[in-house]
């Protein structure tokens, strides 16, 4: 097929993929916009805050600073912080481009980043198709941002448990990502338990749980990372299987 049909094809499946993405931002946002409020921010401050920042640990701890009137460098070192672990996942993404692609596509694709974002673009074979990343954001952050706003509005006129029951959605999203190439590969499922494992060791251990968890997971990430590169080496695909795969 041509480029532009291949574009609009990806296009159409990242729209397809994202609805769910978009549900489960949809409902989790909700708390975000309590703290927004909180903050003494108005639904469309939160609105906007939430469709131009892709990122609920940044945005929390922006809001926390607005409710503390920190200062605008404090601000940006805890937003810094918190959404460190999206350097890494931009620069595996980088290291998936097409080479021969339009360089807007590598910065726009990292400004949309979030873990699920990442999750269902980086498990696609080949060279990474921009236009199911759009595809994707189109549909998904639209429901963070409104999510947020509503939350806003709603305030504290739904109970905290029910707010925080709702984020059970993500963690079926997630399960609905890891399953499938788990499956299929032996490595993956064995890494996938030792994740978990490493994860709620670091946040027991002395010390290094008091690392933020943007940090604790760089660490685990460039650690377990290098330990199954090193361990189970991924043969190198060919220019004419990463050309030939579907996007």
């Amino acid at each position: 097929m041509d480029d532009k049909t291949r574009r609009k094809a990806a296009l159409v499946q990242g729209m397809r993929n994202g609805i769910p993405i978009g549900l489960g931002y949809f409902a989790v946002s909700f708390a975000l916009g309590i703290a927004a409020r909180n903050a003494g921010l108005s639904p469309f401050q939160s609105f906007l805050s939430s469709l131009l920042c892709n990122a609920s640990a940044g945005e929390y701890a922006g809001f926390r600073g607005i409710a503390a009137q920190s200062g605008l460098l404090t601000m940006a070192v805890m937003t810094f912080v918190a959404n460190a672990r999206y350097l890494l996942m931009s620069t595996a993404m980088s290291q998936r481009m097409d080479p021969k692609g339009h360089p807007i596509h590598r910065f726009l694709m990292s400004f949309f980043i979030t873990d699920e974002f990442f999750a269902i673009t980086i498990v696609r074979p080949g060279y990474l198709e921009p236009f199911y990343h759009y595809g994707a954001v189109l549909v998904a952050s639209p429901c963070w941002a409104l999510g947020t706003a509503l939350g806003c509005v709603a305030g504290e006129l739904m109970p905290a448990r029910a707010v925080s029951a709702l984020s059970v959605a993500l963690f079926g999203m997630f399960l609905a990502v890891i399953v499938p190439p788990a499956r299929k590969n032996k490595i993956i499922a064995g890494l996938i338990p030792v994740c978990f494992v490493a994860s709620f060791a670091l946040s027991r251990l002395p010390l290094v749980s008091r690392l933020s968890e943007g940090t604790r997971t760089i660490l685990l990430t460039a650690i377990i990372a290098s330990a199954a590169a090193a361990l189970f080496p991924h043969e190198k695909e060919t220019d004419e299987g990463k050309e030939g795969a579907e996007p």
